[in-house]
Protein backbone atom coordinates (compact mmCIF):
# COMPACT_ATOMS: atom_id res chain seq x y z
CA UNK A 1 0.00 0.00 0.00
CA UNK A 2 1.32 3.42 -0.95
CA UNK A 3 1.72 6.26 1.52
CA UNK A 4 -1.17 8.17 -0.04
CA UNK A 5 -3.35 5.08 0.15
CA UNK A 6 -2.49 4.57 3.82
CA UNK A 7 -3.41 8.14 4.72
CA UNK A 8 -6.64 7.86 2.75
CA UNK A 9 -7.59 4.70 4.70
CA UNK A 10 -6.60 6.34 7.97
CA UNK A 11 -8.65 9.44 7.17
CA UNK A 12 -11.64 7.25 6.35
CA UNK A 13 -11.27 5.34 9.63
CA UNK A 14 -10.97 8.54 11.69
CA UNK A 15 -14.03 9.99 9.97
CA UNK A 16 -16.00 6.82 10.79
CA UNK A 17 -14.76 6.90 14.39
CA UNK A 18 -15.73 10.54 14.80
CA UNK A 19 -19.18 9.89 13.32
CA UNK A 20 -19.65 6.98 15.72
CA UNK A 21 -18.64 9.10 18.72
CA UNK A 22 -21.00 11.93 17.72
CA UNK A 23 -23.83 9.49 17.04
CA UNK A 24 -23.39 7.69 20.37
CA UNK A 25 -22.25 10.66 22.45
CA UNK A 26 -25.14 10.38 24.90
CA UNK A 27 -24.44 6.70 25.58
CA UNK A 28 -20.70 7.34 25.87
CA UNK A 29 -21.27 10.18 28.33
CA UNK A 30 -23.61 7.99 30.35
CA UNK A 31 -21.01 5.21 30.28
CA UNK A 32 -18.38 7.62 31.61
CA UNK A 33 -20.46 9.29 34.31
CA UNK A 34 -22.75 6.41 35.22
CA UNK A 35 -20.41 3.43 35.04
CA UNK A 36 -16.70 4.27 34.78
CA UNK A 37 -16.45 7.00 37.43
CA UNK A 38 -18.60 5.20 40.06
CA UNK A 39 -16.63 2.00 39.48
CA UNK A 40 -13.38 3.89 39.97
CA UNK A 41 -14.59 5.23 43.31
CA UNK A 42 -15.89 1.84 44.44
CA UNK A 43 -12.66 0.17 43.36
CA UNK A 44 -10.54 2.61 45.34
CA UNK A 45 -12.67 2.13 48.44
CA UNK A 46 -12.69 -1.65 48.12
CA UNK A 47 -8.92 -1.79 47.59
CA UNK A 48 -8.28 0.25 50.73
CA UNK A 49 -10.65 -1.90 52.78
CA UNK A 50 -9.02 -5.07 51.42
CA UNK A 51 -5.49 -3.89 52.21
CA UNK A 52 -6.10 -2.16 55.54
CA UNK A 53 -9.14 -4.05 56.82
CA UNK A 54 -10.25 -0.94 58.63
CA UNK A 55 -11.78 2.49 58.23
CA UNK A 56 -10.63 5.62 56.47
CA UNK A 57 -9.36 8.70 58.28
CA UNK A 58 -12.62 10.54 57.62
CA UNK A 59 -14.95 7.73 58.67
CA UNK A 60 -14.89 8.09 62.45
CA UNK A 61 -15.00 11.93 62.64
CA UNK A 62 -18.13 11.98 60.43
CA UNK A 63 -19.79 9.29 62.54
CA UNK A 64 -18.99 11.10 65.78
CA UNK A 65 -20.30 14.38 64.37
CA UNK A 66 -23.59 12.72 63.42
CA UNK A 67 -23.79 10.93 66.78
CA UNK A 68 -23.44 14.28 68.57
CA UNK A 69 -26.99 15.07 67.40
CA UNK A 70 -28.45 11.92 68.95
CA UNK A 71 -31.61 12.12 71.03
CA UNK A 72 -34.37 9.63 71.94
CA UNK A 73 -36.85 10.99 69.40
CA UNK A 74 -34.31 10.77 66.60
CA UNK A 75 -33.45 7.21 67.68
CA UNK A 76 -37.05 6.17 67.10
CA UNK A 77 -37.29 8.10 63.84
CA UNK A 78 -34.05 6.68 62.42
CA UNK A 79 -34.87 3.14 63.53
CA UNK A 80 -38.23 3.32 61.76
CA UNK A 81 -37.05 5.16 58.64
CA UNK A 82 -34.10 2.85 58.03
CA UNK A 83 -36.48 -0.08 57.53
CA UNK A 84 -37.72 1.61 54.33
CA UNK A 85 -34.26 0.97 52.86
CA UNK A 86 -35.04 -2.72 52.28
CA UNK A 87 -38.07 -4.67 53.53
CA UNK A 88 -40.58 -1.93 54.37
CA UNK A 89 -39.88 0.30 51.38
CA UNK A 90 -37.68 -0.91 48.55
CA UNK A 91 -39.01 -4.47 48.45
CA UNK A 92 -42.77 -3.67 48.36
CA UNK A 93 -42.28 -0.79 45.90
CA UNK A 94 -40.15 -2.94 43.59
CA UNK A 95 -42.67 -5.79 43.84
CA UNK A 96 -45.56 -3.47 42.97
CA UNK A 97 -43.69 -2.06 39.96
CA UNK A 98 -42.77 -5.54 38.79
CA UNK A 99 -46.42 -6.62 39.03
CA UNK A 100 -47.58 -3.60 37.01
CA UNK A 101 -44.95 -4.23 34.33
CA UNK A 102 -45.94 -7.90 34.21
CA UNK A 103 -49.65 -7.12 33.81
CA UNK A 104 -48.86 -4.58 31.07
CA UNK A 105 -46.47 -7.04 29.40
CA UNK A 106 -43.57 -4.60 29.46
CA UNK A 107 -41.07 -7.42 29.24
CA UNK A 108 -37.98 -5.30 28.56
CA UNK A 109 -38.62 -3.01 31.52
CA UNK A 110 -39.50 -5.98 33.74
CA UNK A 111 -36.30 -7.77 32.74
CA UNK A 112 -34.29 -4.66 33.53
CA UNK A 113 -35.96 -4.22 36.92
CA UNK A 114 -35.49 -7.83 38.02
CA UNK A 115 -31.95 -8.17 36.65
CA UNK A 116 -30.79 -4.97 38.30
CA UNK A 117 -32.35 -5.55 41.71
CA UNK A 118 -31.36 -9.22 41.99
CA UNK A 119 -27.87 -8.44 40.71
CA UNK A 120 -27.51 -5.69 43.28
CA UNK A 121 -28.29 -8.16 46.07
CA UNK A 122 -25.74 -10.66 44.74
CA UNK A 123 -23.05 -7.99 44.37
CA UNK A 124 -23.68 -6.74 47.90
CA UNK A 125 -23.56 -10.15 49.55
CA UNK A 126 -20.49 -11.20 47.57
CA UNK A 127 -18.58 -8.02 48.43
CA UNK A 128 -19.45 -8.35 52.12
CA UNK A 129 -18.16 -11.92 52.26
CA UNK A 130 -14.99 -11.19 50.28
CA UNK A 131 -14.00 -8.01 52.11
CA UNK A 132 -15.40 -8.99 55.56
CA UNK A 133 -15.24 -5.48 56.98
CA UNK A 134 -16.38 -5.27 60.59
CA UNK A 135 -19.02 -2.68 61.37
CA UNK A 136 -18.19 0.30 63.62
CA UNK A 137 -18.66 -0.12 67.37
CA UNK A 138 -18.31 3.45 68.59
CA UNK A 139 -21.51 3.43 70.67
CA UNK A 140 -24.42 1.14 71.44
CA UNK A 141 -26.71 1.26 68.42
CA UNK A 142 -30.53 1.43 68.84
CA UNK A 143 -30.75 -1.02 65.91
CA UNK A 144 -27.56 -3.13 65.85
CA UNK A 145 -26.45 -5.24 62.88
CA UNK A 146 -24.15 -8.24 63.10
CA UNK A 147 -23.04 -9.14 59.58
CA UNK A 148 -20.24 -7.48 57.59
CA UNK A 149 -20.61 -3.82 56.66
CA UNK A 150 -18.96 -3.12 53.29
CA UNK A 151 -20.78 -2.07 51.20
CA UNK A 152 -24.00 -0.99 52.87
CA UNK A 153 -26.94 -3.13 51.77
CA UNK A 154 -29.48 -0.40 52.62
CA UNK A 155 -27.50 2.15 50.60
CA UNK A 156 -27.26 -0.24 47.67
CA UNK A 157 -30.90 -1.30 47.63
CA UNK A 158 -32.25 2.25 47.94
CA UNK A 159 -29.89 3.66 45.30
CA UNK A 160 -30.51 0.75 42.94
CA UNK A 161 -34.27 1.27 43.10
CA UNK A 162 -33.96 5.02 42.55
CA UNK A 163 -31.62 4.68 39.57
CA UNK A 164 -33.94 2.05 38.07
CA UNK A 165 -36.94 4.37 38.48
CA UNK A 166 -35.04 7.31 37.01
CA UNK A 167 -34.11 5.25 33.95
CA UNK A 168 -37.61 3.79 33.56
CA UNK A 169 -39.25 7.23 33.76
CA UNK A 170 -36.59 9.12 31.79
CA UNK A 171 -38.13 11.46 29.24
CA UNK A 172 -41.56 11.43 30.90
CA UNK A 173 -43.23 14.06 33.06
CA UNK A 174 -42.37 11.96 36.11
CA UNK A 175 -38.60 11.92 35.66
CA UNK A 176 -37.80 15.14 37.54
CA UNK A 177 -40.08 14.22 40.44
CA UNK A 178 -38.54 10.75 40.66
CA UNK A 179 -35.04 12.24 40.57
CA UNK A 180 -35.71 14.74 43.37
CA UNK A 181 -37.78 12.45 45.60
CA UNK A 182 -35.39 9.56 44.97
CA UNK A 183 -32.37 11.67 45.86
CA UNK A 184 -33.95 12.71 49.15
CA UNK A 185 -34.87 9.09 49.90
CA UNK A 186 -31.35 7.81 49.22
CA UNK A 187 -29.77 10.52 51.39
CA UNK A 188 -32.27 9.85 54.18
CA UNK A 189 -31.56 6.12 54.23
CA UNK A 190 -27.83 6.79 54.16
CA UNK A 191 -28.20 9.15 57.11
CA UNK A 192 -30.09 6.55 59.15
CA UNK A 193 -27.29 4.00 58.72
CA UNK A 194 -24.71 6.53 59.95
CA UNK A 195 -26.90 7.85 62.75
CA UNK A 196 -27.54 4.32 64.02
CA UNK A 197 -23.78 3.69 63.94
CA UNK A 198 -24.02 0.50 61.91
CA UNK A 199 -21.97 1.71 58.92
CA UNK A 200 -18.96 3.83 58.14
CA UNK A 201 -19.51 6.67 55.63
CA UNK A 202 -17.27 4.78 53.21
CA UNK A 203 -19.70 1.82 53.38
CA UNK A 204 -22.49 4.13 52.26
CA UNK A 205 -20.42 5.71 49.49
CA UNK A 206 -19.36 2.28 48.24
CA UNK A 207 -22.98 1.11 48.20
CA UNK A 208 -24.09 4.14 46.22
CA UNK A 209 -21.33 3.96 43.62
CA UNK A 210 -21.67 0.21 43.11
CA UNK A 211 -25.41 0.57 42.58
CA UNK A 212 -25.08 3.48 40.16
CA UNK A 213 -22.51 1.61 38.07
CA UNK A 214 -24.50 -1.64 38.05
CA UNK A 215 -27.93 -0.12 37.33
CA UNK A 216 -26.53 2.18 34.63
CA UNK A 217 -24.50 -0.59 33.00
CA UNK A 218 -27.45 -2.98 32.87
CA UNK A 219 -29.56 -0.15 31.49
CA UNK A 220 -27.10 0.44 28.65
CA UNK A 221 -27.28 -3.26 27.77
CA UNK A 222 -31.02 -3.86 28.06
CA UNK A 223 -32.14 -0.33 27.10
CA UNK A 224 -35.48 -0.38 28.95
CA UNK A 225 -36.26 3.16 27.81
CA UNK A 226 -36.92 2.08 24.20
CA UNK A 227 -40.24 2.74 22.49
CA UNK A 228 -43.33 0.66 23.20
CA UNK A 229 -42.94 -1.26 19.93
CA UNK A 230 -39.49 -2.45 21.03
CA UNK A 231 -40.58 -3.57 24.51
Amino acid sequence: MSTSGFWRYLKSFLAFLWHLIVQRRASLLLLLIGVFLPLQIFGELAEEVWEKEGGFAWDVPILLAIHSTAQPQLDIFATTLTKLGVFWGVFPVASAIALVLFIRRRWRKLTYLLTTLLGSIIINRTAKVLLHRVRPHLWESPAPEFDYGFPSGHAMSSMTLVVVLVILTWGTRWSLLVLIAGGIFVLAIGWTRLYLGVHYPSDILAGWTASIAWATGVGLLIRPYRTKRQQ
